[in-house]
């Protein structure tokens, strides 16, 4: 079943192609109310990456979500061609869905390069085969959630995730703002970096604005908590395979007015740093 939302997702990512600079992308309900959002920047990458000579590779991407997207919905995808360089490429990409903007992005590419060298270190955790696999909700709990949101639980995604620092998002308890989560694609893929690096884009909108409600007690099951994720930052450092285990590793340095702030590091298993993230969202206490 995994391999099949595998292969659905692949498909996913790649775009109808409508005019030179126009695209057009379906949607996956995978149990969320709106389009996932890592959905849209994953077929922005994409759609950014088909008006770009291959050998130019992506490495920032920058987006606002602007609207939630409608699931039963095409999405179209306007590419602006802002300026090829000797060395760097330069695009915008506007998600459209009837009528309206629901992304506004800009993505940069660079033909590769050596130059100088150096990173973090990764944190020191333990293998991803000595952490559980998540665990689902007990039956007479999930029965309690709207349906869709059962789905989202209940499905075997693309992506599996084993949390370092297991939590119970029906019954959260205060923590620090920090987490870290071991992550691969379900099932082996074709070795594109291009194909990787969009999948990348996905998987980087899971668990980033989740790591700001750890400090409070909340989580996005607790029935007056809204939460959306307002923009989006990524950017490629170094080659890697999102069909092997990557370290995504959390933090969140401040919230406050009803906005809270997170940036992950992604690393390889050998400790290579591969991709950083930022992304600032809604988190508003609504009254009973």
């Amino acid at each position: 079943m995994r391999e099949e939302h595998v292969n659905e997702l692949v498909e996913l990512l790649q775009l109808e192609r409508l005019e030179d600079n126009l695209f057009r992308g379906q949607s996956r309900d995978i149990g969320t109310r709106f389009v996932f959002g890592g959905q849209v920047l994953g077929q922005a990458l994409s759609a950014a990456q088909q008006t770009v000579d291959p050998s130019r590779e992506a490495h920032s991407l920058h987006a606002y979500f602007l609207r939630a997207g409608d699931i039963d919905a095409p999405i179209v995808y306007s590419v602006e061609r802002a300026r090829d360089g000797g060395t760097f490429s330069s695009r915008r990409v506007l998600a459209i869905q009837h009528g309206q903007p629901i992304l506004n992005g800009s993505i940069s590419f660079q033909v590769p390069e050596k130059g100088f060298e150096h990173q973090t270190a990764m944190p020191e955790v333990p293998a991803p085969e000595d952490v559980e696999t998540m665990r689902p909700l007990p039956p007479d709990e999930l029965a309690k959630l709207p349906v869709k949101l059962q789905r989202w639980l209940g499905i075997d995604g693309p992506f599996e995730f084993r949390l370092v620092w297991p939590r119970d998002e029906m019954h959260p308890v205060k923590r620090p703002p920090i987490q870290h989560i071991w992550f691969r694609l379900a099932a082996p893929i074709s070795d594109s970096a291009i194909l990787h690096r969009a999948l990348l884009a996905y998987a980087s909108d899971f668990h980033l604005i989740g790591t700001a409600t750890l400090p409070h007690g909340i989580s996005y099951l607790t029935h007056n908590v809204q939460m959306a994720s307002l923009d989006h930052a990524l950017w490629f450092h170094r080659p890697f395979r999102v069909d092997e285990w990557l370290l995504y590793s959390f933090d969140s340095p401040t919230a406050q007015g009803g906005r809270g702030l997170a940036r992950g590091q992604i690393f390889d298993r050998t400790g290579r740093l591969v991709a950083s993230t930022a992304q600032e969202g809604l988190i508003r206490l609504r009254s009973e």
